[in-house]
């Protein structure tokens, strides 16, 4: 079973949002996305001041196996990304939840972030 933190929310295209103090997301993939594709070699964050909109593809994740799309689970605009996966895309194996955060939004609509999915309710996404 994927280990799913019941802290942040979720979307269905397997990205994860955490809502920090300041307002500001913080987005990644989750641990069943990280290991459904296997060793990442190579990761591509949208650039700082980007506008993007609801699932907007805004990103990239390949492995040895795939490329993958990553989406923006809200609208908002990018106040900050991981540089450390430019020189270590295997950190999004390792800590996907932690280290492994791929970018930082400033939500155009901190409510719109109620809507996404819960712990449970992703866990139920990928079940089926």
């Amino acid at each position: 079973m994927s280990n799913i933190p019941a802290d942040l929310k979720y979307v269905a295209s397997h990205e994860w949002i955490k809502t920090l103090p300041d307002g500001t997301l913080l987005i990644g993939i989750t641990d069943h996305a990280q290991a459904a594709l296997g060793d990442l070699v190579f990761v591509e964050v949208p650039q700082v001041g980007r506008q993007l909109a609801a699932n907007e593809a805004c990103a990239v994740v390949e492995s040895v196996k795939a490329a993958s799309d990553v989406y923006a689970p809200v609208a908002g605009e990018v106040v900050e990304v991981n540089a450390a996966l430019a020189g270590a895309p295997e950190l999004l194996n390792s800590d996907p939840y932690g280290e492994g955060w791929m970018w930082k939004l400033k939500p155009h609509d901190i409510g719109s972030v109620a809507d996404l999915l819960d712990a449970a309710g992703y866990a139920k996404s990928i079940e089926s």
